[in-house]
């Protein structure tokens, strides 16, 4: 399964829209992203699961790459 992070790139930072970036983390569940990426310094405002068609619309994005970890 696919999950999109919403993310602020430290910690300190306040979550603001403008500001929040995004990967893409292949896992079985959302407690395995969150475990996978808690050695990061990223403040992750909210994991969501991506179902087939939503997955299909995010690789037409030029910015869509799975993070290996």
């Amino acid at each position: 399964m696919i999950f999109k992070v919403y993310f602020q790139e430290t910690k300190q930072q306040v979550p603001v829209r403008e500001r929040t970036k995004v990967l893409y983390v292949e896992a079985n569940s959302e407690q395995e992203v969150r475990k996978k990426l808690e050695g990061s310094d990223y403040n992750i405002e909210y994991v969501q699961f991506l179902n087939d068609t939503h997955l299909e619309y995010e690789k037409q994005s030029e910015n869509f790459k799975i993070m290996e970890i």
